[in-house]
């Protein structure tokens, strides 16, 4: 059962990147309808792409140090 538990927090990582990126695309596009502009989706994918490389990142190093105990 502990295979199960690493092999879903592996699979997790392909996962939140991609979320990540189409949340901040998401509150960009409707901070844009409300605000009136064209711009900000943009910096909600800068936004959500930063955060979900860093959240990989972590995760990947959690499973890297649980691995070497």
């Amino acid at each position: 059962m502990d295979t199960f538990v690493k092999a879903e927090s592996l699979l997790q990582l392909a996962f939140i990147l991609p979320a990540a990126v189409l949340i901040g695309w998401g509150a960009g596009a409707l901070l844009d309808r409300w605000l009136h502009t064209n711009w900000i989706y943009v910096v909600g994918l800068l936004f959500g792409s930063a955060a979900g490389l860093v959240e990989v990142v972590r995760q990947a190093l959690r499973a890297g140090n649980e691995k070497q105990k």
